[in-house]
C-alpha cells in the first residue's frame, strides 16, 4: 500500500499524523489501514465476511499455522482480533506477568527472524515493533514507548532512523526532552538532536575548595612533578583520545 508522501499534522490530535496511535481513531486507522488491507485480502480468500463468525476462527487458525506462511500484517491483526484466553486483554497486550501474552509476543517476533531479508524490510520491522510497542505501553520501557511515538508518523513515509541516532533519540527522551523532541517537524531534525542533553556546564570550584587546594599545593616542601607521558612505543597503538 503507498506510503504518505509526507507527513503531515493529524487533523483530530493536532500531533503529527500517527503520533497519537492508538488512543486518536484518526491516527489509529491511518497506522492500521496497512495490517487492515492484507487481513481482507485474506478474508477475501476464504470467503469470509470482516466481522463475521468465521473472522475469529481464522484468526486463531493463522497463529496456530507455520510461522512465516501468512504475511506478518496478517498475524499482527489476528492478535488484535483475540483476547488472551489467561488474562482477557487483546492477546499480547496483557499485563507484563501474562505468560500467555508473552508467549503470543514470541511468536509475533519470530515471523521476523523467519522471513528477515526475503519477507520483511527493515522499515516495515520498525513499523511493526512501533505499533505493537504503543499497543502495549505498559510492556515497555517509558522511553522506548516514547522513542516509537515520537518516531511512528516518519516511519509511516518511509524514513528509517540509524541504530544510532535512535538511541540518541532514546537518550534525549530519558533526559526529559521529549517535549522538544515532538516539536521536530522532519526526520532529520528529530534526529539531530544533540547528544546527552542531561550534560551541564561545569561550574567553577567553590572558594573554600580553592583554599584547600592552595594548603595542599605547599604542604610538601618538595613535591614530586608527575612522570612524563612516553607515548607509544614502537608498534603500539596510540592511546584513545576519548
Amino acid at each position: 500500500m503507498a506510503r504518505p508522501a509526507a507527513v503531515s499534522p493529524c487533523p483530530s490530535c493536532g500531533d503529527l499524523a500517527g503520533r497519537g496511535y492508538p488512543a486518536c481513531r484518526f491516527c489509529a486507522e491511518l497506522v492500521d489501514q496497512y495490517w487492515l488491507q492484507d487481513w481482507q485480502v485474506l478474508l477475501a480468500a476464504e470467503q469470509l465476511a470482516e466481522g463475521g463468525a468465521g473472522e475469529r476462527e481464522l484468526a486463531e487458525l493463522v497463529l496456530a499455522d507455520e510461522v512465516g506462511r501468512h504475511p506478518w500484517t496478517c498475524t499482527d491483526w489476528a492478535m488484535t482480533l483475540l483476547a488472551c484466553s489467561q488474562c482477557g486483554e487483546e492477546l499480547a497486550t496483557g499485563p507484563a506477568d501474562c505468560v500467555r501474552c508473552a508467549m503470543a509476543d514470541g511468536l509475533r517476533w519470530s515471523w521476523d527472524h523467519a522471513g528477515y531479508p526475503r519477507a520483511i524490510d527493515a522499515g516495515e520491522h520498525a513499523l511493526r515493533v512501533a505499533r505493537a510497542t504503543l499497543r502495549a505501553p505498559h510492556r515497555s520501557r517509558v522511553a522506548i514507548v516514547g522513542v516509537w511515538r515520537l518516531l511512528l508518523p516518519f516511519l509511516l513515509v518511509g524514513e528509517l532512523p540509524t541504530v544510532g541516532q535512535v538511541r540518541r533519540i532514546r537518550a534525549a527522551v530519558l533526559a526529559g526532552a521529549y517535549a522538544d523532541l515532538a516539536r521536530c517537524a522532519t526526520h532529520v531534525e528529530l534526529a539531530s538532536f544533540p547528544e546527552l542533553p542531561w550534560r551541564r556546564p561545569e561550574r567553577p570550584p567553590r572558594a573554600d575548595h580553592q583554599a584547600k587546594a592552595h594548603r595542599d599545593q605547599h604542604a610538601t616542601a618538595d613535591p614530586v612533578p608527575d612522570a612524563p607521558n612516553p607515548g607509544p612505543g614502537p608498534g603500539e597503538p596510540a592511546a584513545d583520545p576519548v
